[in-house]
């Protein structure tokens, strides 16, 4: 458009899908939530280019930094299906620090990544409502975090997040597993739900069976099936390093996609794999309803957690104190198994009596 010569513009990055008041705006929101996850070493304020971390502030004298980065997958379609968001960002932490602490590490700071077609700042602003719980639980600090906005690249209502975590150990306190051998007992630490993995064979069920999420659950009559499947992963970072620090653990293993089946051996020496007694612990109702609708046991035990969601692997002759600062620590806690000796003709991971306890 011309006037008297001069080309008048009409193009605004406002009219163009992204609005930068709005996202602005929402940075001022969630300031109050940074602050409430200040911790020693780090400020928790927003607002800045970078953030900085001091380790030597928090306590650490020779340091190794560990870490960790996730997302929460297709539970986010729950979410949007159900317009709940306010557990999703503790989702997103836990699926970062988890991975951490197996190793020894406490979490020192969290980052996140939120990206939608068009920001909603309510939406936003609940999703990052419980990444500050969730970071408040785990004893990190959230110290920034980018939120894009990204028209024709998400569908309207859609958003995708992904975390960031660093987390330090002791440089003579790290957990590799190596120390772990023949006749050390798995303690099982209940997990809260589905947690975060699994949800693509979950959402597929849940179609196929014509379900409808704000409906009462099918195995719940308490909560609606999106309220069950919705249950925020549970964080084991202050519970699994008490343990540590005591020195009663020899290895980690956050239970995730893959179940027990691929996460467990990742912390075995070679010659030693896991024996897992599926009768010697609950399983929880959400699990029994996937077996119950045609999940097969094996399937279950390598694709969801089935209500064990860290191992710790520890002495024989530690275990009932490994037990009791796990048990106070508030977790529930089961004795699953015990490392055997591998033979080639064995998976690293063996779980026996599923057909029978998980159909009863």
């Amino acid at each position: 458009m011309q006037d008297g010569g001069t080309v008048i513009s009409q193009f605004t990055y406002k009219n163009s899908g992204v609005d930068i008041n709005a996202g602005a705006a929402l940075v001022e929101a969630i300031k109050p939530l940074a602050k409430s996850t200040a911790r020693r070493g780090a400020g928790a304020e927003l607002g800045g280019f970078g953030a900085m971390f001091d380790p030597a502030a928090a306590g650490f004298k020779d340091p190794i930094l560990v870490s960790a980065t996730d997302g929460v997958g297709t539970k986010l379609k729950i979410a949007t299906a159900t317009g709940r968001h306010d557990t999703i960002g503790i989702d997103l932490v836990a699926m970062c620090v988890n991975d951490l602490v197996v190793q020894g590490a406490e979490p020192l700071f969290f980052l996140d990544y939120f990206a939608s077609g068009r920001l909603d700042p309510a939406v936003a602003e609940a999703v990052i409502t419980g990444i500050a719980a969730g970071c408040r639980t785990a004893g990190c600090a959230l110290i920034g975090g980018e939120t894009a906005e990204m028209p024709d690249m998400y569908a309207d209502g859609d958003y995708d997040v992904a975390g960031f975590s660093v987390g330090a150990v002791e440089r003579d306190d790290i957990l590799t597993g190596e120390s772990i051998a023949e006749g050390d007992i798995m303690l099982g630490l209940a997990s809260s739900g589905l947690h975060s993995n699994g949800f693509s064979l979950v959402r597929r069920m849940v179609a196929e069976l014509d379900l409808d999420l704000n409906a009462t659950a099918p195995f719940d009559s308490d909560r609606t099936l999106g309220e069950v499947l919705l249950t925020p992963t549970r964080i084991y970072v202050k519970s699994c390093l008490a343990a540590h620090r005591a020195g009663l653990i020899k290895g980690l293993a956050h239970i995730t996609g893959g179940g027990f089946d691929e996460n467990i051996p990742r912390v075995l020496p070679n010659g030693l794999a896991a024996e897992i007694d599926a009768a010697t612990w609950d399983l929880p109702p959400v699990f029994k309803w996937l077996v119950g609708a045609g999940v097969a046991p094996d399937e279950l035990s390598r694709t969801f957690n089935c209500g064990i969601g860290m191992v710790a692997v520890v002495a024989r002759e530690q275990a009932a104190e490994a037990e009791g600062i796990l048990s106070l620590s508030g977790e529930t806690v089961w004795r699953i198994g015990e490392m055997v000796a591998r033979t080639p003709q064995l998976p690293a991971a063996i779980v026996t009596g599923a057909d029978q306890a998980w159909r009863g």
